[in-house]
């Protein structure tokens, strides 16, 4: 009985994905390396053609999408790569800076070196991508280091809060990443970020994190409001 058991353990497969997930993933990536741009129409037969899969694979993995905010069904129009209004922009990025502020407070409190080994991890791979660089591998590497601060604050309702945020702001980041000199600065702000976790100095912690959002803001705000008078041009 107890071989079988064994046998069981050993052959037994967890956690396949499934197609809705690896179609909705591959779209997620899309849209977050500005191949699916905000406001561009995701036609459904268009999409089966390209990624090979059926129609009901594309809705569910669309529905999936639009509960994450990152794409919204327009009537007589059909889903779409979510758009971010300039309004909408500065209530995530003030949301954003009260929550992930108290995260980096707590990171910083409770100095679990496994959290401090992960987003210290996040940050060198970071610097890698941007050194090549690699925008997708940026873009991973930022997801992976505000993953690391979120959950290292070990509040899961913090956690919870703050990733329908990230997914939006997502579409956002792509653009403003791409500018060298808010590259630059964002660098030396999750530097400080992870050296104030380190230490274990939660004010600064604090601080960085909300100073960092808040820099974030005004180069997204600034992007928002320059695309607009484009299109008024």
């Amino acid at each position: 009985m107890e071989r079988r058991t064994e046998l069981k353990s050993a052959l037994r497969i967890e956690d396949v994905p499934t197609v809705r997930a690896i179609v909705a993933q591959k779209l997620r990536e899309a849209i977050m390396s500005g191949n699916l741009k905000p406001g561009q129409r995701l036609v459904e037969r268009e999409l089966c053609e390209m990624m090979g899969v059926s129609r009901p694979s594309i809705r569910e993995a669309l529905r999936l999408l639009e509960a994450d905010g990152l794409v919204n069904t327009v009537p007589h129009r059909g889903p779409m790569v979510s758009t971010i209004s300039l309004d909408e922009a500065r209530q995530l990025y003030a949301a954003r800076a009260v929550l992930e502020g108290f995260a980096g407070r707590e990171c910083a409190r409770l100095h679990d070196p496994a959290v401090v080994r992960r987003i210290g991890d996040a940050l060198t791979r970071l610097k890698t991508a941007l050194a090549k660089p690699d925008m997708i591998a940026v873009l991973e590497a930022k997801t992976d280091f505000y993953a690391a601060l979120i959950g290292g604050c070990q509040n899961s309702f913090i956690e919870r809060m703050l990733k329908p945020l990230h997914d939006r702001i997502t579409l956002l980041r792509i653009t403003s990443m791409s500018q060298p000199k808010r590259i630059n600065k964002s660098l030396r702000e999750v530097t400080a970020i992870w050296r104030a976790i380190q230490s274990g100095d939660k004010d600064l912690a604090e601080r960085c994190c909300v100073d960092h959002v808040k820099a974030a803001a005004v180069a997204a705000l600034d992007m928002i409001q320059r695309s607009m008078a484009e299109e008024k041009a």
